[in-house]
């Protein structure tokens, strides 16, 4: 028996970059967060699962609903446990303002130690992650579930199955509309493909997976 939960991080909204969404309303796909959602609904089109949930945001939610769409408009389940980091004060300040204050690098250097403002701690976003993962693990023994996400959601959730610290989480990239894996069976979670992207960047390896014996699998 094997449950695989598929992690799809959302596409980009329009000011990727710019500023830190956190859980900002409103903040919803660009035009070009729109066609590389399409082109994820296209690359999982013909993957088997079984559900949809999504983060209660609206980016999240339009990504999943372009996954949906090619499912016969498949129910997409808002699951708070995916939600957005909760950043806090820092949400909605530009990424140049926060690289200047001392608790932002903090943060950055020390997530096993460090909370945002007001907000959540690393520990807790896995916590939260995992518990949704592994329920669903359990109710679909034998099938997937997508869960649309965000970065560091999924990242967490990717270092906890690989028995990493929460401060190793700048060695793992999630990319807009990028889709990772996580198997369990009766050996334990495994993660199966990680940060595989519906547009790779030139000149560098868009994916990460894993064959059936742990090493590298081309």
């Amino acid at each position: 028996m094997t449950a695989t939960m598929i992690l799809v991080r959302h596409a980009a909204h329009g000011d990727v970059g710019a500023f830190l969404a956190g859980r900002l309303p409103g903040i919803r796909l660009g035009e070009a967060g729109r066609a590389q959602a399409e082109r994820l609904a296209d690359r999982l089109a013909h993957e088997p699962f079984d559900a949809i949930h999504a983060s209660p945001r609206e980016r999240t939610q339009e990504t999943a609903a372009a996954v949906a769409a090619r499912r016969n408009g498949m129910p997409v389940t808002i699951s708070a446990a995916l939600d957005e980091i909760d950043f806090g004060a820092w949400s909605g300040r530009p990424f140049d303002a926060l690289d200047q204050d001392p608790e932002w690098r903090r943060w950055n250097a020390a997530r096993s130690l460090a909370r945002t403002p007001a907000g959540e701690g690393m520990r807790d976003v896995t916590e939260r992650v995992m518990g949704l993962i592994e329920g669903l693990a359990s109710a679909h023994p034998n099938g997937a579930v997508v869960l649309v996400s965000h970065a560091d959601v999924i990242r967490a959730a990717l270092l906890h199955v690989l028995g990493l610290p929460v401060d190793a989480w700048p060695r793992i990239d999630i990319a807009p509309a990028s889709i990772s894996k996580i198997a369990f069976d009766p050996w334990g979670a495994q993660v199966i493909l990680m940060n595989e992207r519906v547009d790779p960047p030139e000149g560098r390896f868009p994916t990460t997976s894993f064959s059936d014996t742990g090493g590298p699998a081309t």
